[in-house]
């Protein structure tokens, strides 16, 4: 066996290890901090038994998926964009979505003075989840709109920055002629596992069992892209259709996830860059253990902030930012050491 096959074996074995470690974890972590003597007397009774299997269980779970889907879309976006700093918010997608739940929130606020009762049946059935996620796919078509006809990855980035801006200049309107949406918005920006259950849990496999096997299929256009626009095209390789179905894959991804947990940072940034440290690969790879690699660390960081400062807890977004944020600078001084 090749020496780059045994370091993509290895970090493979250490991140389901990892992962099934600290799910353990997870289950163990409650409201008095973390206690596995605890979660062996939980299973001991009814009312423990479904405290664990219907709070605990689905929020580990769906932590996970959260973080393998942020993770999967992280490697796609630096692949496609050719930029070790991409994130997967780039397309519009962040910005979509949380227009997409001030609205929702603000015209709650204003209920009967502003809206029908139909028209208040409407948006409580349709929650926050959905408009997160029809906000998500807006900022993307947005993006995809104004870059139709760019040849180059570089005019879609753009595009994604400006439709950025733009979303979250409405949405602070929003905001501020609605007041009471504020602390919504907060809320949703913080990112939060707390709210997920076994629904969440089911959308999120579906969207991870959709968008993983699309990314690894177009491999292969991602790997011709390191060589360069031009010689991607020599290739033979349609990158029009191809970069549209990526940004789809990239776009369902983000949606899904941050639909489920509002926005958590860092996580698809540094994934991507943990993987390649530890067993540089092509993107085949890379995807899929990105994706690993992603549930794992978001499923560390939701145990870290259920426990830290039991039996209050920390909003994982701000751990993830701080954990994040951390690696960079250390990346960044070991680079300039270097």
């Amino acid at each position: 066996m090749r020496v780059d096959e045994q370091r993509r074996l290895r970090l493979a074995l250490g991140l389901a290890i990892a992962s099934a470690l600290v799910a353990a974890a997870g289950m163990a972590a409650g409201g008095d901090g973390w206690s596995p003597a605890g979660l062996v007397r939980a299973l001991g009774n009814a009312e423990g038994r479904l405290i664990v299997l219907q709070i605990r269980a689905p929020r580990t779970l769906g932590a996970w998926l959260t973080g393998a889907l942020l993770g999967l879309s992280g490697a796609a976006a630096q692949g496609l964009f050719r930029n070790p700093l991409a994130d997967p918010y780039l397309l519009g997608s962040a910005s979509g979505a949380v227009l997409g739940v001030v609205l929702v929130l603000a015209a709650a606020a204003l209920g009967g003075h502003a809206v029908s009762v139909a028209t208040a049946q409407a948006i409580a059935r349709f929650g926050l989840v959905g408009a997160a996620f029809a906000g998500a796919l807006v900022g993307v078509l947005l993006t995809l709109s104004l870059a139709r006809g760019a040849q180059e990855t570089m005019h879609l980035l753009l595009a994604g920055v400006v439709v950025g801006v733009l979303l979250t200049a409405a949405s602070d309107l929003v905001t501020t002629a609605a007041p009471d949406a504020l602390r919504g918005k907060q809320a949703f920006l913080l990112g939060s596992t707390g709210f997920l259950g076994w629904q969440s849990c089911a959308f999120m496999a579906l969207g991870l069992a959709v968008t993983l096997p699309v990314a690894w299929r177009l491999a292969r256009v991602l790997d011709a892209l390191t060589l360069g626009t031009e010689t991607a095209v020599s290739l033979g390789l349609t990158l029009g259709r191809l970069r549209l179905a990526l940004v789809a894959a990239i776009a369902l991804a983000t949606g899904v996830a941050v639909s489920q947990a509002g926005l958590i940072a860092f996580v698809g940034l540094i994934a991507p860059h943990l993987v390649r440290r530890f067993a540089p690969a092509t993107h085949g790879f890379v995807l899929v253990a990105s994706a690993a690699a992603g549930g794992a660390l978001l499923l560390t960081a939701d145990v870290l902030a259920r426990t830290l400062i039991a039996p209050r807890e920390v909003p994982v977004g701000i751990l993830t930012a701080i954990l994040g944020g951390g690696y960079l600078v250390w990346l960044l001084r070991g680079r300039r050491a270097a």
